[in-house]
Order: C-alpha cells, then sequence, then structure tokens
C-alpha cells in the first residue's frame, strides 16, 4: 500500500531533496512551504516531467491553525498519514546579548514548536492504524552549541528531545520517532560562509569535505525503511563532531 508523507518546508535545501528521492521511491508526498511558492511550484514541475504527481500545500506550520489544516488537508485526500517530517527551520548569526524576545519567538515557533505541533496532529491517526515514522531534522548544532547561534541551538537542542521523549510514548503504538543532525552541509542556509570558512570546515573534518543535501535524504530513507530504530540523534557530519 502507498504510503503517505508530509514534509515541512520542502520547497529549498534538504526538505527539497528529501522529497525527491521520498518521491522517486514510491512514498506520496505533501511538500509543505510557506515564503517559498515558486520554488515550490519547480519542484512539483520537476517531478511532473519524471511521470511523478506530488501535492504542494502552504502553511505557517509555525502556528497551530496553520498546521492543523495541512494535516486535515493529508487526511481528507489520503484518509492516513504514515510518514512526518519536520524540517522546517531558520537560523540567524546574532550575539546573545542582542537577542530580543521576537528573536526567541520567531525561531523557537519555526524550528520547534512545529514540530511539536505537526507531530501533535499526526500522531492520533498514527495511534489509530498502528504504525507511523516522525523524523526531525535537527542539528549538530543542538548537540554540541553554537556560538552566535543560542537561540538556533536551543532549538535544534529541543528537537532532539521531543525525540527521545516521543520514542519512549508512541514506541508501543509501533511509531518510530528519530532525528537527524546534519553538520556542515552545502544549502543555502550555509550560504554566508565564505571560501576561507568552508576550507577550514573541511580541513577539520576527517573526510574532508563538506555535505551534501543528498547524504541526509539517503538518511530519511533508510529510517523510514528500518523498522527496529527509534529514539535516536543520528549526527551525519563527516567526522566532524564524534561523540
Amino acid at each position: 500500500m502507498e504510503k503517505i508523507a508530509i514534509i515541512t518546508g520542502a520547497s529549498r535545501g534538504i526538505g527539497r531533496e528529501i522529497a525527491k528521492q521520498l518521491a522517486r521511491s514510491g512514498i506520496k508526498i505533501i511538500a509543505n512551504y510557506n515564503k517559498s511558492e515558486k520554488e515550490a511550484k519547480e519542484l512539483k514541475e520537476e517531478l511532473k516531467i519524471e511521470n511523478i504527481e506530488i501535492d504542494i500545500v502552504k502553511a505557517d506550520v509555525s502556528k497551530r491553525e496553520e498546521a492543523k489544516k495541512l494535516v486535515q488537508y493529508a487526511l481528507e485526500k489520503y484518509k492516513k498519514i504514515d510518514i512526518l517530517i519536520n524540517n522546517a527551520g531558520i537560523s540567524e548569526y546574532k550575539i546573545f546579548t542582542d537577542e530580543t524576545d521576537e528573536d526567541w519567538n520567531r525561531i523557537i515557533n519555526t524550528n520547534l514548536y512545529s514540530a511539536f505541533v505537526m507531530s501533535q496532529e499526526v500522531t492520533p491517526n498514527m495511534i489509530h492504524n498502528k504504525q507511523g515514522c516522525i523524523i526531525n531534522i535537527s542539528s549538530i548544532w543542538g548537540l554540541v552549541g553554537a556560538s552566535l547561534e543560542v537561540l538556533y541551538s536551543i532549538s535544534k537542542a529541543g528537537m532532539d528531545g521531543l525525540t527521545k521523549s516521543l520514542a519512549k510514548e508512541l514506541g508501543p503504538s509501533n511509531i518510530r520517532v528519530n532525528s537527524i543532525a546534519p553538520g556542515a552541509i552545502n544549502t543555502e542556509m550555509n550560504a554566508n560562509l565564505n571560501e576561507e570558512e568552508i576550507n577550514q570546515l573541511k580541513n577539520e573534518t576527517p573526510l574532508g569535505k563538506i555535505g551534501k543535501v543528498e547524504d541526509i535524504a539517503k538518511c530519511v530513507k533508510w529510517l523510514i525503511e528500518d523498522d527496529f530504530t527509534t529514539g535516536q540523534i543520528i549526527s551525519i557530519n563527516g567526522g566532524w563532531v564524534i561523540r
């Protein structure tokens, strides 16, 4: 039976690659976007050329009502949700003492609250079906922290805490919950790094290179296919950080 997946923040970067790889594997994709409508439509057209149809749905998943509507869309059209990938996220570089309440609300709501509320909205259907897979895309900074990215680090550490707790609570319902914590990946989020900084990262990484979005998408695909991995934080970082 065809699996149904919701991917938040699917129009660009890691989310976009996850959507493409899963769609090509036969999973029905509901690709969520908020502001990047042009990129979402381009993703839909790119896959349509390969005779693959996906749904693209606009929703600000940092808001309960919009997240609820996204889930309702999936349930009304497909009657079930097998997979949720919480990928929506933003970051910023800022001195800690300059952070504001508005910064906190924007980053924590987009990165962490969205994962909380989306997981909460899909869980009843997964429990009813006695199966499901939730994958949170966190960050290496959630594991070790990052200077000038305190709020981002807090939000991603929170995602990992959510992952571990939900894995224990939902395991008896045959719902697996895992987190992928990417290191330095070649995406727009790291576009602010100059060539010297990129080379420094490469030199500090045992594998001597920056990761690709495909590396994360492959791990997502494996976590969906595997049936005995839950509550894990898998850091894909080329050996940059080994714990």
